[in-house]
């Protein structure tokens, strides 16, 4: 009986062992590419789409496979959600703002991170002697839409204008270069600009109502806690009768009157670009230079120019405002 027994047995095993097999044997041969993207709004949604568009276009759907997850605002979330593309071993994380970048960046020294909608990214990872290339693990697309351009476009539009506030969030590296960058670009003009920085979203109703107060006309640069908090913004700009020109064309929506934008579709896609050739070895994203946008249009918010009486020339571009 002993001996049956264990000649049972022994065939179970061999069973189990051969049902088993087939399963250890199933390769995924697909590339896994993890996508942190700070917050939902309009620019960071397009530059997602944009990204994975490119992806599934190169590889087709069965050969790439993109988890896309959203922090919500929060960059402890960021960093949660990068840390589980880092221990399920992704072959690329794409790390869309600043702070989803620089969570990406602190996470991994080994798989490559491409940052999009990143506006500086020597200030961003605090990188001296700038020379377009960051020289780690670390690439991508820049949204720095011409600072000068925006300036003149104030200039355009409000030509009796002598103050122009701009509203930001201390908080984000890349709205305080951009500060930097187009108040020298206002001073050129003959306007004076003046700061209102927010901490966070607590504090954007009381810093625009002061803004619009004590300025002609109000600037919002490319800030993603200004983006998704338009409505709140628009609240306070249209009552007081103030236009607001924004660094790109999602905040325009919201609460501006016009933008000199990239398209940020545009942008994700060619991130996506630049993750295909490094997937496929074509490019080392160690040497890879950071790219920039080629085209920029002006565009203006015909809901927000009507209720504030601002005339806009032929050249401007209407805003979907769907």
């Amino acid at each position: 009986m002993k001996k049956v027994l264990k000649v049972l047995m022994a065939v179970m095993m061999v069973l189990a062992m051969t049902a088993c097999g087939p399963k250890e044997e199933v390769s995924d041969d697909a590339f896994h590419v993890g996508v942190v993207q700070l917050v939902q709004h309009d620019a960071l949604d397009a530059a997602t789409k944009g990204f994975v568009d490119a992806l599934v276009g190169e590889f087709g759907e069965d050969k790439v496979k993109i988890d896309v997850q959203n922090a919500s605002g929060e960059v402890a979330n960021c960093t949660t959600i990068v840390n589980g593309f880092v221990s399920s071993d992704v072959d690329l994380i794409m790390a869309n703002a600043t702070p989803a970048l620089l969570a990406a960046a602190s996470a991994t020294s080994t798989i490559p991170v491409l940052g999009t909608s990143v506006t500086d990214y020597a200030s961003a990872l605090e990188i001296e002697n700038w020379s377009g290339v960051v020289g780690t693990n670390v690439s991508g697309t820049s949204d720095l839409a011409p600072l000068d351009g925006q300036a003149a476009m104030i200039k355009e539009l409000f030509p009796d204008a002598k103050t122009v506030g701009i509203i930001f969030c201390s908080a984000e590296s890349n709205s305080a270069y951009q500060v930097e960058v187009i108040s020298e670009e206002l001073k050129k003009l003959g306007l004076e600009p003046k700061e209102f920085s927010f901490t966070d979203t607590n504090d954007i109703a009381s810093v625009t109502q002061s803004a619009c107060e004590n300025s002609d006309v109000l600037y919002v640069p490319t800030d993603n806690t200004a983006a998704s908090n338009t409505e709140a913004i628009a609240n306070i700009v249209i009552p007081a009768g103030k236009a607001v020109v924004t660094g790109e064309e999602g905040i325009a929506k919201g609460c501006g009157v016009a933008t000199l934008s990239i398209s940020y579709y545009d942008l994700g896609f060619a991130t996506g670009t630049q993750a295909a050739k490094i997937l496929k070895g074509e490019a080392d994203v160690t040497t890879l230079p950071i790219e920039y946008a080629k085209d920029f249009t002006k565009k203006f918010n015909p809901v927000n120019c009507e209720a504030l009486g601002v005339s806009v020339p032929e050249d401007y571009e209407a805003l979907s405002m769907e």
